[in-house]
């Protein structure tokens, strides 16, 4: 039997209900986050309400870091980005997510990292060819999460 997972009241991410949900099973969920700069953008959202990843069990935090693993290859795959930045801070949400992050030298931050003040302007023409990935993206972000399962 499956328990529910741990909620916290309040929370935004132990409530989320984003109409970019890719990929969800009973521990994690995987989310294309809705940001008109960074088109390709994921969050890999454990569903329990944990703060930090030594709060899981071994599996767990295996299972974890094989999802963000395949969304990060997801987002190379299609998105072809410079570089892809990966953290987990949750220093406004403290609840246990991953930052997938495709970066390009002429995003709006690059070299810094995407919370730092804007350096320059995308060209809008590339912005839109980049969004327009995101239904490719999804399929491989789910096509990929379902082989692991």
């Amino acid at each position: 039997m499956t328990s529910a997972p741990l909620r916290e009241p309040g929370c935004e991410l132990c409530d989320l209900a984003a109409p970019m949900t890719v990929y969800a099973d009973s521990k994690l969920s995987v989310i294309i986050v809705d940001d008109a700069n960074y088109p390709g953008f994921c969050r890999v959202v454990w569903r329990d309400h944990v703060r930090e990843m030594s709060d899981l069990a071994r599996d767990d935090r295996l299972l974890l870091n094989d999802a963000v693993h395949e969304v990060e290859q997801a987002v190379r795959e299609v998105m072809k980005p410079t570089k892809v930045n990966v953290a987990s801070l949750g220093n406004v949400v403290p609840h246990l997510h991953w930052h997938v992050i495709p970066r390009y030298t002429d995003d709006a931050h690059f070299p810094a990292p995407v919370w730092a003040a804007v350096v320059r302007q995308t060209e809008p023409d590339t912005l839109a060819a980049r969004r327009a990935l995101l239904p490719e993206l999804a399929d491989a972000i789910a096509r990929r999460m379902n082989q692991e399962g």
